[in-house]
This record gives C-alpha cells, structure tokens and sequence, in this order.
C-alpha cells in the first residue's frame, strides 16, 4: 500500500491508511493466506480475507512508511479493533497482534531516497553536445522510477543546472532547463559558479520568473509552463549558504531548505565553490562575497539543531577526482576532501559537483568519521539513488547507502513523455538559427589536450580570435590566449565538413565579447605562469591557455610556481620583458577570469566581436575549410 505521504501530518496518515484497504490487492472473502508477519515477526495470526476482499495483512499495513512508532501502534489499535468487531479478527488474534507491534521495530527508523544529479549544464536533448548525453527526457524517465520505489523522496541537484549549456535551453536563457526541472519536479539545486554567468540579476530571474528585459527569445515556453504569458522561473529552491551580499550580509539565496517526512525533518544546505569569484566573470559577481563552505557548514549547524533537525545533506558544487568505477571511490583528491574533514559530524551526507567526475566515496570528517560522499558526473548522464535510513527516536540519520546510477541512451531508457513536448518545442524553435551554416571544416577538430595542454581546437579558436582583432582599426592584436573551460565540446564533421551555427554555438556558448589590451612581456610571462595548478590562485589542475599561431612558449613542468615559463617566443622572436604587445583574450579572462588577475593590468583596452562571432568569420573566410590546429605552440619539458 504505496501513496504519495511525503510531508504529512502523522494525522493525515492515520486518515490515509484508513481508507487504504479499499485499494489493497483483493482476496476471495473468508480465505487465507499463509499466517500474518509485522515486519519480521511471526504472529502466528491467519492472514484472513475478510468480508471487503481485504486481508488482514494488506489491512495493518506495515510495509507503508511511519513517521515513528507510536503512529503505527495508533493505526494498529484501531484498524485491529475494526476487524475484531467484523469477525475477521478472534480476540487472542487482534492481542497476539498488538504485543507484535509493541515488540516489532516497525516506526522506529523510516527510509527516505535522495535522487541526486549534479553539472546538469541544459542538456536537454539528447545527443545534443555529445552523442553520449541522454537527455533530459531519459532523465526524468528514471527520475520517476525512483520516486516511484519510495513515497519518501527528494530530488536534489549539486549546481551548475544551467551555464555552458548546448543551444536548445542557452538560446533561450536556459529558461526551457528551468521548466524541465519544475516538470520533474525537483526540491533544491544548490548554486554552481555557471549559476552566476549572466550575473545575479540572471540568477534572481531564474528563480524568481519574468522575461528577460531585452532577449527576444525569452518567454516563448508552452502556455502551461508560464505564468501569466511569461517565464514562471523555477517551483524549486536555489540554495546558496556562502553567498552573500557584500552591503548587507545577508545571503542572496536561501541557506538551506528543509524538507518533512511524516515529522523527520531533513536539512539541504546548499552552496557553490569558495573560488567562484575566480571562475566566473568579476563583473557578474560585483557585490557578492563567497565564503568558506566547511566554515559555512559548521556555523549552520546550531541553527538546525535550534530547529530540532539533526539529518542534515550538504549539496555543494566542489568535488574531487577519484580513479574508481561508478560504485567505488579510489585515491579521491581534489578540494572535497580538505573540505569534509573540517565538517562537524552533524552532517551526514555530501553531494558534489564541479569537477564532473563521478564516485561513490566515504571520507573522514574533522571527528575522523567516515561520511559518504557522491558526484554524478556530468550531463544527465548518470543519477545517484542514496537511501538515509532514519531514526524516528533521535530524528537523525542513523545509515547512508549510495548507488550511482546510469541514466542509458538510445533504446536503453524511454524518453519521459511528460518532457518530450516540452524539448520538441524548443527544438522547433532553435531549428533555424541552430541549422545555419557557417563555415566548413576539413576533419572533425577536437578540444582534447595533448600531453603539454594545447588543443586541435583551441589552436583554431585563439586563430580566430587573433584574425578578429589584429587589424588597425580592430585592436592590432599580434597573440591571442582562449581558456581551456570556455571550450565546452569538440567539433564535429558533418557531411561535407558543413559547421552549422548550433555546432559553433555548443563549443562556445557564453557569449563573451574579445577584448585588446597591451602587455609587456613580462605581464605574458606571468600570466603563463598562472596556469599551473597551486600557483597564483588555480585550484587543484591546470588551465593551459591555448595560443594562437606564431607564439610558441616552453615550460617545465617540475619547475616552482612563477619559475616555468622558459622560454617564449612571437613569429621566431624572442618575447622581450620590456616590450610592449598587443594580446587578444575574451572578457571573461580580460576580468580576470580563472584567476588570471595581469589581465585586469592590461592597459589601451579595446573591445572587439563576440567569441562566437569571431569564430564564424574565420569559418567563412578560410577557403577549403579549417583544419585541425597544429597542436605545435607549446612545449612542455
């Protein structure tokens, strides 16, 4: 007997499974079956039918969840009472039962599914972006089934739901994510750095609903998915414990959400990265202050426990990097790990996100206890289904399982029809600007590094970024740089090497406008020499700029921090400390994005093309289609 009961009254309940039985699965009247079990005590009661076609064992209902013991001993009382008066019960029966119940553990722990995803980036159909991406259609498709297995459920997201996201939700401001997931029907998505990409007001849009005040191809959703003939942004909670508003201290979104299960209650708290600032456009952050998440943690757990909850979920979009398979966790490393071992033990569970790495870990917190901690990977591709099992006597969590689940492509998993409508009408939409054609390539051209950092694409990017803005009147540029996360997906080879707009646009689509300044070559020194992971604020890997052709540098990788560069070449020149040059990078790294603060130094700025725009022109206007970049211009020793 398996209802939807989530965040119900146990008064509500006892009323619920009053009326269950008429639901239960029939029986021949007067039949038996086999002798009754409370949970896994035998009573030694006949498993009678009774007159309604109901036996006594789909009546007493054990199976279905209790928010503690006491609730089912009231049901238990009464339903028992009924069917001693109806003859379906024998007095010593209906006692037999109840000294059952008293000694049965049945209320005293209920078990709640978490079904958690994280770096969800708008891949709403399937294919889009990368052939193994299922799609949000798939997604909800085991979504359901979760929810399915266990009234007592919550959906929940690590951050980065939208950002960086393919052409079908990023050409209409990621709204049509937004109103997949209000579809679904999730609880809480705790912020990621790409929650931040448009800025806060973007962000309070999204959840907060209205069209965007300029964008055209805002507010064109289905009608049910509106409010008021306009986006109706999201029925779910954006959660952000350690951002804050500089000017007034308070947090931009909510700390944490709560949610009841027949009197449990569990706390989300929510958060993204502390290095967000440095990851993100300065500019779309201007005001706001990113705090340590450990510290932010700890400092709300004696407000939970004022509030009596002590089963606490820590969504944060931070993570690691594990060798294991899906179901292990093997010499995890990454930010994750410092960060759990500082967590109070009050928290029970850490779902991540960021580095789009998939495992399944249990680490240490600051008492030396193990917690589990998860990260789904990236783009739908696989759900995390947790069972807390909870102690109704001490309302904490008392066991934590954790299954990483593959979501399945093609034939593997149907598409939730519920959704299909909902990715057929965008599609539709973007299917003329997606399909234009701009430009053609000679091979598929790949984002993948080789062993020194450099790219098949990145060459071809920071080529068109340099042809963009090396003329007189467009900057004078004579290097460009392109970072490596701006870069979201490879290139692929249509039928007569055809690039369309909606292929350019899933490679770069941010929208970052090119930006010309002047650097000595000191200043380029140093700005190569922020790349490497643990030097001048990069985090645990490497952001190796891609370079665009006639600039050529070497380093070694086992020199010190600001020690690596060795040598640095432009068009066979040695690049001179004292000279001036004219260098090409988009606004995201011109703010000193991914902590590349010289560029904020860059002096005779000069704003340029939109990156995609450069690209498209470059596609044009190179005869016989681009090829692969060279991969030649750094070198590493």
């Amino acid at each position: 007997m398996r209802k939807t009961l989530a965040a119900l009254a146990v008064t509500s309940l006892l009323s619920l499974l009053a009326a269950a039985p008429a639901q239960a699965a029939s029986c021949s009247p007067g039949s038996v079956d086999g002798t009754v079990l409370l949970g896994s005590l035998a009573t030694a009661v006949p498993n009678r039918c009774g007159a309604d076609g109901v036996s006594v064992d789909d009546r007493i209902a054990d199976e279905s969840p209790w928010g503690n013991q006491a609730a089912f001993l009231s049901h238990i009382t009464s339903v028992t009472m009924a069917m001693q008066r109806s003859g379906q019960l024998k007095p010593i029966e209906r006692a037999r039962l109840l000294l059952a119940a008293r000694q049965s553990a049945i209320g005293t722990t209920l078990k709640v599914k978490l079904i958690t995803f994280n770096d969800f980036h708008g891949t709403l159909k399937a294919g889009e972006g990368s052939s193994s991406n299922p799609g949000v259609a798939r997604l909800s498709t085991r979504i359901q089934a979760l929810k399915a297995a266990n009234a007592m459920h919550a959906v929940v997201s690590a951050g980065d739901m939208i950002g960086a996201s393919p052409l079908t939700s990023a050409l209409f401001k990621d709204e049509p994510t937004i109103e997949a997931m209000n579809r679904i029907g999730i609880d809480f998505n705790a912020v990621g750095n790409h929650e931040f990409d448009e800025g806060k007001a973007e962000l309070l849009r999204m959840q907060r609903g209205g069209n965007h005040p300029s964008d055209p191809y805002s507010g064109l959703g289905l009608p049910q998915d509106q409010r008021n003939g306009h986006f109706a942004g999201a029925r779910f909670d954006f959660l952000a414990a350690n951002v804050t508003e500089a000017s007034t201290g308070k947090t931009l979104l909510p700390a944490y959400g709560v949610k009841d299960f027949l009197g449990n209650k569990v706390a989300f708290i929510g958060m993204t990265l502390e290095g967000t600032p440095t990851i993100v456009s300065p500019s779309g952050v201007a005001g706001l202050q990113f705090a340590d998440e450990a510290d932010t943690v700890n400092a709300l757990i004696p407000q939970l426990r004022a509030l009596g909850i002590k089963s606490v979920v820590v969504l944060i979009h931070e993570g690691g990097f594990g060798s294991g398979s899906l179901a292990s966790c093997s010499g995890v490393s990454g930010p994750i790990v410092d960060i759990v071992a500082r967590l109070d033990a009050e928290v029970d569970l850490v779902v991540t996100g960021h580095t789009h790495q998939a495992y399944n870990c249990l680490l240490n917190n600051r008492d030396g206890k193990p917690v589990r901690v998860t990260s789904s990977g990236q783009y739908a591709r696989n759900l995390g289904d947790i069972d807390l099992t909870i102690d109704t006597r001490s309302k904490d969590v008392s066991a934590v399982a954790a299954t990483i689940l593959t979501t399945g492509t093609g034939a593997t998993t149907a598409e939730d029809p519920a959704l299909t409508d909902l990715v057929a009408h965008y599609d539709s939409l973007a299917a003329v600007p997606k399909a234009r054609v701009i430009g053609t390539i000679t091979q598929a051209i790949s984002r993948n590094n080789n062993a020194a950092g450099e790219s098949a694409l990145g060459d071809v990017i920071a080529d068109a970024q340099l042809a963009a803005t090396r003329d007189a009147g467009t900057g004078q540029a004579v290097v460009a740089f392109m970072n490596p996360g701006g870069i979201r997906a490879d290139l692929p080879f249509n039928a007569g090497g055809l690039v369309t707009y909606g292929d350019a646009f899933t490679v770069q689509p941010f929208g970052n406008s090119l930006v010309t300044m002047t650097l000595t070559g000191a200043q380029i020194k140093t700005l190569l020499e922020t790349q490497f992971s643990g030097c001048n604020g990069q985090g645990g890997f490497n952001r190796i700029l891609q370079v665009s052709a006639g600039f050529q540098y070497a380093y070694s990788a086992a020199g010190a921090c600001n020690s690596r560069v060795v040598a640095m070449t432009l068009n066979g020149a040695a690049v001179d400390p004292a000279a001036a040059y004219r260098v090409t990078v988009n606004s995201f790294l011109a703010d000193g994005g991914d902590a590349f603060g010289v560029l904020v130094q860059g002096s005779q700025r000069l704003g340029g093309a939109v990156d995609l725009d450069a690209f498209e022109a470059y596609l044009l206007a190179t005869p016989g289609g681009v090829a692969p970049g060279p991969q030649n211009r750094i070198v590493k020793q």
